[in-house]
């Protein structure tokens, strides 16, 4: 399959905008840049390629060469071999891009059906996404862990910060299943329980524009595990978003000021999300050719202890280290998840 025409045009921009940075003056010179920084990639790509035709080419005119034979066979194939995986490459780089892959995010979970378990089981999660965020150099900060007497969570939020992250683990919003022999159970009977995770895109102010007057901010004793105060005073802070309804909830500090400062942060992404959802009509209507719905309601993953092994349902993978995966090894899922939303987007643009 030929590469798109388009790849002329970019070319030519890209070539534009070099010769216009060499006359630009100082409020020129950051936005050509910038934009000749977004291009640049996928020009050094093309004329790879390009390169790669040619000797493909020139390979194959030597063929008939007694002398040159060996050698041009052996360049020919190599550049046959090379060519589509590189077409491949320029055709992802082509991919819209989701404007909020490069951003930090806010990983939501809290436990669904299974009760304590439930709650066991969501901390532990957790945990495994921290260990994973430490593997990758990002920076997980705990904004709220509602921990129960058992030391499982009633729900847990945390920011990880870092370059796509957002990119990387957006494929986790949804319903996590686990299959397991509890702690607690004393018949040996495995039991399944369920919890919800979201990943939401860090939003900035500029993003949402919230006014005071849409919202209602509550303000209350905070309390630990077993109903004990974790303190005297009302630091614990409830922001009720009018508009669309959405609460946010915050106590892990002692400070009034920094439970509302991380519950607007929260809040800020909850609503950009619920914004990205209702407005991207064209990812809406594409819904069904993409890995899962996006819907936070969808079973996505089992985690099955007796038989120590993970099913990602969407894509129909499964692998035999549940105890490593709950150690943070996500990469093996996470690229799988990525490579099938790539291919299906290059299926629907063809």
């Amino acid at each position: 399959m030929p590469l798109p025409e388009s790849l002329d045009r970019l070319m030519t921009r890209a070539a534009e905008l070099r010769a216009e940075l060499e006359t630009a003056d100082g409020s020129q010179f950051g936005a050509l840049s910038k934009e000749l920084s977004t291009l640049e990639p996928l020009v050094e790509k093309v004329a790879e390629y390009r390169a790669l035709e040619n000797a493909q080419a020139e390979a194959e005119s030597l063929l008939s060469d007694p002398e040159m034979r060996e050698l041009a066979e052996a360049e020919f194939h190599d550049a046959k071999a090379r060519l589509p995986l590189m077409e491949r490459e320029i055709r992802l780089m082509l991919l819209p891009k989701d404007a909020a892959d490069e951003r930090s995010a806010i990983l939501e979970i809290r436990p669904a059906a299974g009760g304590d378990e439930a709650g066991l089981f969501a901390s532990e999660l957790f945990r495994a996404y921290q260990k994973y965020a430490e593997t990758r150099g990002w920076r997980f900060t705990v904004l709220e862990y509602d921990e129960n007497e058992l030391g499982g969570v009633k729900g847990a939020t945390a920011e990880i910060e870092g370059s796509g992250v957002f990119a990387r683990l957006k494929f986790e919003s949804g319903v996590h299943r686990v299959q397991r022999v509890p702690a607690t159970e004393t018949q040996g009977r495995i039991h399944t329980s369920t919890i919800t995770v979201a990943v939401l895109p860090e939003a900035e102010e500029v993003d949402v524009k919230i006014e005071d007057k849409d919202l209602r901010i509550d303000t209350y004793r905070a309390s630990g595990a077993g109903g004990q105060h974790v303190n005297k005073t009302d630091s614990a802070v409830r922001i009720t978003h009018l508009p669309t309804g959405i609460v946010v909830a915050m106590q892990e500090e002692k400070s009034q000021h920094k439970n509302r400062a991380k519950a607007m942060k929260v809040l800020r992404a909850r609503i950009f999300d619920a914004q990205r959802q209702s407005l991207d009509s064209a990812r809406a209507a594409d819904r069904r050719s993409q890995v899962g719905t996006g819907d936070r309601s969808e079973r996505i993953r089992t985690y099955n202890f007796p038989q120590g092994r993970v099913t990602d349902h969407r894509i129909g993978l499964t692998l035999h280290k549940v105890d490593r995966v709950m150690m943070g090894e996500f990469d093996d899922i996470f690229d799988a998840l990525i490579s099938e939303d790539e291919a299906q987007r290059l299926a629907a643009e063809a």
